[in-house]
């Protein structure tokens, strides 16, 4: 099996391709591929799969795309070659052997290429690696800015390593060859300089002068045309050798990595008094400045310099950060002049940075400069001067000739860092006003700024490269603990060390305060340390020692944003659930969600949130936990509560209309500033889906708090979303809203959950059990004076007694239930009465009578624009009345249109119940040769693509 990037998006096995489908999911498959084992967010997906503003329904599409993708390699058998496709919280894993991916092979070959010291081989292994191109990367996707960014950096290190094998080429003597494969990449690429220079000095060392000429005033006019530039150093010597005919190699205008250009006259030799340079690779202001273009100096060769280094040592026990490094890589071998290394506070973001840099020693043989700008520390920040202060006598100025004035000492540290190739480490920035005088700006410099805040203005002014750092995973987080308190103790309790791991949130600064502490206490176990986390009020305490810990370094972090925003983080520590919007932020501050969303955005870019969406946050655990210790308004948590039931009211509403809301408000009910509002059904369903593990967490929280009347309101204003899904494991969450219903003492919410928790009952099968709590349903609704709740209990009881073989109880139960909701002036309840009683007269064979029901119940369905599962129900039991009564072609085409109907609507259970149909019909004899059409159907229908 092998997965395809390097040309058309694809996935090859034995057996042929794998049928991918439409550009939108190959371009999810390639978004995958581009971070094979790591974990892709749903937002970066949608950036992926779309341009600019993603419809509603966008984590639907990905979440259909996914599952198809899943089928296709369970299909191919992908599983027998270690590929699965996982879902981890919102986002989704590759997981698989990077070597079956032709990028990641490609990338591999080159770098052994590039570590060759036979240049046989090396040419050799760039034949190899250039040999798995199909055609342009990425070809078939949707064409978005990150896929368009992936498939240029692809192309570039492919177009390096063509440079490079024609230089093989060239140093085997093989100069034709060599001219043969660059004429056709210059072609392609007639703006990049360095291939038509190659290709002049190839063409000349083929004998092929005239052809070399030509090719340069060709390049040359195309420079001038299109960008108005003339020719570089590089292509300008090329040309020069060509025009004179000589045969020896070009001098490059600038000296090889490792070696400074000489003055044209010698330099003075330097005062005793002052402090000898430590390396010489750019003219201090006492020598004369070398012309761009002259020549070494023929006697006067100088032995390299000793390269600078300012950084730090390398942090130990170390572990992981492969996709990080490679990312740094890329970036530093020519795609951005400055990475943003950013993350939260404590997510290891200097420890990588260092970690690389010292792994990559080689990249940078003028030097490497470092410098803490401690952005985020009690201590104050450095000024500008006094970081050049440490640069500045690094290359070599004397410290007396250091400028005085901040303006002047930048200057002259870009113009010394101008032709050297120089790693700069700027850590800990507060802001991007803060680096931007200290960024070198040299074309081989790499700059790489690490900050908690995203920079953006820096990614705009200097086309940052943004590089962001997330917490470690379960293995990478159990290394990093093995990294520091050795292997064997990490073995002996693997499972402790895992537990641990995921209780600091992947977080390396909470790992390494617990590894300190259990290098502290060789005698505890690693067990022992989990239990103790495991007790949220003490984690964070845990989490720190002397002045290191999680606290301190989010405490430094919230001290740079505005109180304001201040303010509302202090009461995201009452949010009971994983996410949160700009209006539960509001509620939670009790502010409005403009100033709300302005809050977040803030805490985002200081990685004290995680925004999944356009409107969806996130806080990581520990980040949570110091919330909470924070001061905070203590109706925060009734104002987020209140807000959780107004905006599942207005779902309620929007996906299933009706004269009135399924209950009535608490005379103590926090009005918010401001709800959400819901287009149509399809919105509110898609925030159902969203919100409904947060709602469940909303529940509970109101029931801890002994807020009763809110635990069962939140729960019950989740009815469209159970219908919808009603075998989605509903019986836990409706029993906890019934212990507070009976806590309350409150008749009416007790009828009306106990009849949804007896209808989700039935539905898992589970009869016995659902008949009691729904024969006790229908008293208490009457008790309560509430027609409408005791018409719905009535009609869930039918179901159960059907389903006990009670049909004549059940038809009666619908009749009564039909009347009280027609009294009521209940059109939607008496719909349903009429559905359950149709479907009734179906299990009796009663045919004509489920027609006349079913065909009244349509009747009483408003026409919406929006599909809706009581209409399709209806057509669905309609249909089988009319294949009962005999008339087989219209009872197919209304079961074939309701499963449509449902399937485009993502209303599974309908779309099964219609399909179920057809399918009993179909085994009938006959049915192939009368209904061809409807046998295709079927086919179709069981292929979700």
């Amino acid at each position: 099996m092998e997965f395809r990037l390097l040309g058309a998006v694809s996935v090859a096995t034995e057996a042929g391709e794998v049928p991918l489908g439409p550009a939108k999911r190959r371009s999810l498959l390639a978004t995958l591929l581009l971070r094979p084992n790591y974990p892709v967010s749903v937002q970066r997906l949608t950036e992926a799969l779309w341009d600019d503003e993603p419809p509603a329904r966008a984590r639907g599409v990905i979440q259909g795309h996914v599952s198809r993708l899943r089928t296709l390699l369970v299909a191919a058998h992908a599983e027998m070659y270690g590929v699965e496709l996982v879902t981890q919280g919102t986002a989704y894993l590759l997981r698989m052997p990077e070597t079956l991916i032709d990028s990641h092979r490609f990338e591999e070959l080159v770098t052994l290429a590039r570590g060759q010291r036979a240049v046989a081989d090396a040419v050799t292994m760039y034949e190899e690696a250039l040999a798995l191109w199909q055609g342009p990367a990425l070809t078939g996707v949707h064409p978005s800015p990150s896929l368009q960014a992936a498939a240029q950096a692809l192309e570039e290190t492919r177009l390096a390593s063509v440079e490079h094998l024609a230089a093989g080429y060239g140093q085997l003597g093989e100069h034709a060859r060599a001219a043969a494969l660059l004429r056709a990449e210059a072609t392609a690429h007639p703006l990049r300089e360095s291939l038509s220079a190659a290709l002049v000095t190839a063409l000349r060392r083929a004998g092929r002068r005239s052809e070399a000429l030509d090719w340069f005033h060709r390049a040359r006019r195309l420079l001038a045309d299109e960008l108005g530039l003339d020719p570089g150093p590089e292509l300008a010597d090329a040309y020069a050798l060509a025009l004179r005919g000589e045969c020896e190699e070009p001098v490059p205008a600038r000296a090889r990595p490792g070696s400074p250009p000489h003055p044209t006259t010698p330099a003075p030799p330097p005062d005793r008094n002052t402090a000898v340079p430590l390396t010489t690779t750019a003219p201090t202001p006492s020598q004369p400045q070398p012309h761009p273009h002259a020549h070494p100096h023929p006697q006067a060769p100088l032995a390299p310099p000793t390269p600078i280094d300012l950084l730090p040592r390398a942090p130990r026990g170390f572990h992981g950060r492969a996709a990080e490094f490679t990312a740094l890589s890329r970036a530093a071998a020519g795609e951005a002049p400055v990475c943003l290394v950013t993350g939260p506070a404590g997510v290891g973001k200097t420890a990588v940075v260092v970690q690389w840099a010292h792994h990559n020693r080689t990249a940078f043989p003028d030097g490497r400069l470092y410098a803490d700008l401690r952005g985020f520390a009690d201590t104050g920040e450095p000024s500008v001067l006094d970081v050049l202060r440490e640069f500045l006598p690094a290359l070599g100025v004397p410290p007396r000739r250091i400028p005085e004035s901040a303006n002047g000492a930048a200057a002259l540290f870009r113009s010394l860092a101008a032709e050297r190739q120089l790693l700069v480490v700027l850590d800990n920035v507060r802001d991007s006003e803060q680096v931007r005088p200290l960024l070198p700006g040299g074309a081989r410099c790499v700059t790489v700024v690490t900050s908690r805040n995203r920079l953006r203005g820096l990614i705009a002014s200097d086309a940052a490269r943004p590089l962001p750092v997330d917490v470690l995973g379960p293995k990478d987080g159990t290394a990093l603990l093995a990294g520091v308190l050795g292997q064997e103790r990490v073995l002996a309790e693997p499972v402790a060390a895992r537990r641990l791991a995921e209780l600091c949130g992947g977080l390396p600064l909470a790992l390494r305060v617990v590894a300190a502490r259990l290098a502290d206490h060789p005698q505890w176990t690693l067990a022992a340390m989990a239990a103790e986390l495991s007790d949220e009020s003490r984690r964070s305490v845990l989490l720190d020692v002397e002045d290191t810990g999680v606290r301190a370094a989010l405490r430094l972090t919230l001290r740079q944003l505005p109180e304001a925003v201040g303010h509302h983080f202090a009461q995201l520590g009452r949010h009971p659930g994983t996410h949160l919007d700009r209006y539960a932020a509001a509620a939670l501050a009790g502010t409005d969600p403009d100033t709300a969303e302005a809050a977040l955005e803030r805490m985002a870019g200081a990685h004290l949130l995680t925004r999944a969406a356009p409107d969806r946050w996130t806080l990581h655990d520990l980040v949570r936990l110091y919330a909470r210790g924070l001061d905070a308004d203590p109706e925060a948590l009734p104002r987020v509560l209140d807000h959780c039931v107004a905006t599942a009211l207005a779902a309620a509403q929007a996906a299933e209309p009706s004269d009135e809301p399924c209950f009535a408000l608490p005379d103590d009910f926090r009005e918010p500033r401001a709800v959400r509002e819901f287009a149509d059904r399809a919105a509110a369903m898609d925030w159902y889906a969203a919100e409904r593990e947060d709602l469940a967490l909303a529940a509970g929280a109101a029931d801890a708090a002994g807020l009763h009347d809110r635990t069962w309101r939140i729960v019950l204003a989740l009815w469209p979303l159970v219908v919808w899904r009603v075998r989605d494991g509903w019986a836990p969450l409706l029993q906890t809203a019934l212990r507070a219903a009976r806590a309350a003492d409150d008749p009416y919410a007790q009828a009306r959950v106990l009849a949804l928790l007896g209808w989700v009952l039935t539905e898992e099968g589970r009869t016995a059990e659902a008949l009691a709590h729904l024969e006790a349903a229908p008293p208490l609704a009457a008790r309560a004076g509430d027609p409408r709740g005791e018409a719905t209990a009535l009609v869930n009881l039918s179901l159960a007694q059907a389903a006990l073989g009670g049909t004549d109880e059940a038809v009666q139960g619908c009749l009564r239930a039909a009347e009280l909701a027609r009294t009521a002036g209940d059109g939607n309840t008496e719909r349903l009465a009429l559905h359950h009683l149709a479907r009734h007269q179906l299990a009796a064979r009663d045919w004509q009578s489920a027609l006349d029901t079913a065909h009244a119940a349509l009747a009483l369905t408003p026409p919406r624009e929006d599909p809706s599962a009581g209409r399709v129900l209806l057509v669905t039991a309609a249909g089988e009345a009319l294949l009962g009564l005999g008339d087989e072609a219209e009872g197919i085409r209304r079961l074939d249109a309701a499963a449509r109907e449902a399937e485009s609507s993502g209303f599974d259970e309908g779309a099964v119940r219609a399909l179920e149909a057809l399918l009993r019909v179909s085994a009938q004899d006959g049915f192939r040769e009368r209904h061809g059409a409807a046998v295709r159907r079927l086919a179709a229908a069981s292929d979700p693509g």
